[in-house]
This record gives C-alpha cells, sequence and structure tokens, in this order.
C-alpha cells in the first residue's frame, strides 16, 4: 500500500516562490511515476506536473512551464514541486499522486492513471 503525504503548502504573495514535498511510503523501489495535481475552488482537479522514478523524466502543464519544476529524491522517496513566479491563478490545493505502472508517457496527465493520493496542501497566493 502506497501512502502519500504532502507539505509546504501556505501563504505567498504574487511573484513568490514556494516548494512543495510529498513523502513516499510503500512504493516498489524505481518503478512507476509521481505527479502533482491541483483543485482550485468550484473547479476540476487538474494536471501540474509528472515525473518518473527510474530515469527521472518529467512533464508538464503548458500553464506551469518555465515556472515550476518537478523533481524527485529516489533515497528519501520524496518527490518535491518548486513553484516560483507564482500569480493569485496558482491557488488551489495542490495533490500528490502515484502510479505504480503507467500505461505510457502520455497517460500521465490523466488522473484515471493514478492509483494513490495525498490528503492535499493548500497553496494560496496573494496578489
Amino acid at each position: 500500500q502506497v501512502q502519500l503525504v504532502e507539505s509546504g503548502g501556505g501563504l505567498v504573495q504574487a511573484g513568490g516562490s514556494r516548494r512543495l514535498s510529498c513523502a513516499v511510503s510503500g512504493r516498489t523501489a524505481n518503478s512507476g511515476a509521481m505527479a502533482w495535481f491541483r483543485q482550485a475552488p468550484g473547479k476540476e482537479r487538474e494536471f501540474v506536473a509528472a515525473i518518473t522514478w527510474s530515469g527521472g523524466s518529467t512533464y508538464y502543464a503548458d500553464s506551469v512551464k518555465g515556472r515550476f519544476t518537478i523533481s524527485r529524491d529516489n533515497a528519501k522517496n520524496t518527490v518535491y514541486l518548486q513553484m516560483n513566479n507564482l500569480s493569485p491563478k496558482d491557488t488551489a490545493v495542490y495533490y500528490c499522486e502515484a502510479v505504480t505502472r503507467y500505461r505510457g508517457s502520455s497517460s500521465l496527465y490523466h488522473r484515471d492513471e493514478y492509483d494513490y493520493w495525498g490528503q492535499g496542501t493548500q497553496v494560496t497566493v496573494s496578489s
């Protein structure tokens, strides 16, 4: 059973930065992929970024390319999301999600690919 615990959310001013962390337990070493999704009030949860455990290939939503960076530390079983140049549009609950075996890189953009997710962490960007 994979368990995910997010941390690092909070209040930040527009233009600022924040780093989110996702601690992973119970995963099979070097398999699968991790992702960050986010959900703003009244909106559906949307893809933000993904990374594979093996090889570290990364994938981003167009809305965050060039501002956000996803990374992983295999030794610590932790995934990070570095968020720079934040805007109020980035305000949302951010969820860490995991898949132990994925179908292909294109599938990583879709929520139904993932088997596990955390409780979420709130990020609020003030203008």
